[in-house]
């Protein structure tokens, strides 16, 4: 492998850039939260959209589904190639130019005249957002001093709750009041705000340069296995899983491909991806971690607000502000946490976050369906606790024995695999739930006797005379009883996977500070 150096004869790369500080680095630190919020935002920003979006392009329901999954595929695809792009072009000039592809498939979005149009310009758009949030998060880390990283940790740590939440209200609320193509057109001044801004601030900052051998086989097998794999995940449901041959197919070919895209980047010499990065012991456990929080975290945010619309029969908008508090508490809480959570073993911290959690999932395993807004909200507020607390620590642990040239690859590997998480309990949850609803449907109605004088009763009192709809109003209250009982069974889950969490952070070990050139600890730290 040939190398070139962006200063010859200079120190090495990573102390050099430690020591870097940009000329204002509040208006940097603005630049790079906004492109981070704006990529995170559009995961979930055009979900509530869908039904009009395939209106107005004369689309089917099931079409209108790969506006997500054409996003969620390729994103998946890119993420674990940060490493390769940063050492191929440096971290800065792939922030600037990954922002603005990013502004110019925002554009192509809200421009497209078809379905196919819109689902090839978003799976542009999930590419190009790949390597976004990990240089995002590398470049923050190196233009704080040691001790006020955690500051800039935390700060990504919000936007990462904050965004996906504002993302359905904000998409309904310019959907209803515009129309769907600005939920795309808001991205383009916001983008080349923080590309511009970044890239004028950071000029001038030292970075080693490679040129690295291209994987071909490593990069292949990633996007047939991933690929293969996001499309199973995400079309699961829908084809009754294994009994559908598409499903098994899919199947068969992401375990072939992503068998060989493991054992091929373990052995090859200059790999795509790095996964030599988990022989790391912060980096395993705090990946393992974050990775089984976040699934049941995101779990979380995508039953309630479909059990609010479902057996509540709240609107899109009024699930959208019930579910809303979670945030409040990590926008309040993130200057303190980054502030003096190091101060702290970062493993009891967390610790904490997830006991907070757990707490909260118990709570709504108890619910029932008379419970009303002000405790739905109320419970989502004090799960906010929990949230605050929960990504600063678990970012700065699995970062913390990563040598300086390794984080950006290190963050986009880690992301990766958090967000096939989420796609994973995405799946498995609602399937779950659906599951255990039927089973409870069935066990409800065995009981319940066709010529019983009270269920007959019951049923003409329901149906006001008329039996039919009487038995179908009985139907629809044991249908909604049954998704109740296995709505609370799945959070009884969800709340001791979140106190399970707790055993694996306690396999990092301290000092949990970043590294500075020579593998020597970060002043300031732990």
């Amino acid at each position: 492998m040939s190398a070139t150096t962006a200063n010859a004869g200079a120190a090495p790369a990573a102390p050099t850039q430690a020591g870097f500080r940009p000329p204002n680095i509040a208006l940097t630190t603005l630049g790079l939260a906004l492109a981070s919020f704006m990529q995170v935002l559009d995961i979930t920003i055009a979900n509530v959209s869908l039904p009009t979006i395939a209106g107005n392009l004369g689309g089917s329901s099931s079409q209108a589904t790969w506006v997500i999954t054409s996003f969620a595929v390729s994103n998946a695809i890119a993420l674990p190639l940060t490493g390769f792009f940063t050492r191929r072009f440096g971290e800065r000039k792939l922030f600037m130019w990954a922002t603005l592809a990013f502004v110019v498939a925002s554009l192509l979005c809200g421009l497209a005249s078809s379905m196919g149009l819109l689902v090839t310009a978003r799976a542009l758009q999930g590419f190009v957002a790949g390597p976004m949030y990990p240089v995002t998060q590398a470049l923050l880390i190196s233009i704080y001093p040691p001790h006020k990283r955690g500051q800039a940790i935390a700060l990504l740590a919000m936007v990462t709750v904050v965004a996906p939440i504002a993302g359905p209200i904000l998409g309904g609320w310019i959907t209803d009041n515009y129309s769907w193509e600005w939920i795309f057109f808001i991205n383009i001044p916001i983008g080349i705000f923080a590309s511009l801004v970044v890239g004028s601030q950071l000029r001038g900052r030292p970075e080693k340069l490679e040129r690295p051998k291209m994987d071909y086989m490593g990069l292949m097998t990633l996007i047939v296995g991933v690929g293969a794999l996001q499309v199973l995940l995400d079309l699961g449901n829908d084809e009754d899983w294994f009994n559908s041959t598409k499903i098994v197919i899919l199947a068969i070919v992401s375990v072939i491909a992503l068998t060989v895209f493991v054992i091929w980047e373990l052995t090859e010499r200059d790999p795509i991806v790095n996964l030599r990065l988990f022989r790391h012991r912060n980096f395993a456990a705090g990946t393992a971690a974050m990775v089984l929080a976040y699934s049941a975290f995101f779990a979380v945010g995508l039953l309630v607000p479909l059990w609010l619309q479902r057996n509540l029969g709240y609107t899109p908008i009024w699930a959208g502000f019930a579910t809303a508090p979670i945030g409040i508490l990590p926008v309040l809480l993130t200057p303190f946490v980054g502030l003096y959570a190091t101060r702290f073993d970062l493993r009891m911290v967390a610790s904490f976050a997830f006991i907070a959690m757990a707490f909260t999932s118990f709570i709504r395993s108890g619910f029932n369906l008379d419970v009303d807004f002000n405790h739905v909200a109320m419970v989502q507020l004090w799960q906010g606790l929990g949230v605050a607390l929960f990504f600063m620590p678990v970012l700065t642990i699995l970062l913390s024995d990563l040598e300086p040239h390794e984080i950006a690859a290190g963050s986009g590997l880690a992301t990766f695999v958090r967000t096939l998480g989420g796609s994973f309990a995405a799946s498995l949850t609602t399937w779950g739930w659906n599951q255990r609803s039927t089973i409870h449907h069935a066990q409800l109605t065995e009981h319940i006797g066709a010529y019983d004088p009270a269920v007959l009763q019951t049923v003409d009192t329901l149906g006001r005379g008329d039996l039919q709809r009487g038995a179908v109003s009985l139907n629809q209250m044991i249908s909604q009883q049954a998704a109740q009982i296995g709505f609370n069974e799945i959070f009884h889950l969800l709340g001791i996977l979140f106190l399970a969490v707790i055993v694996i952070v306690w396999f990092a070990k301290p000092p949990f500070t970043a590294k500075l050139g020579g593998g020597a600890a970060a002043a300031g730290g732990h």
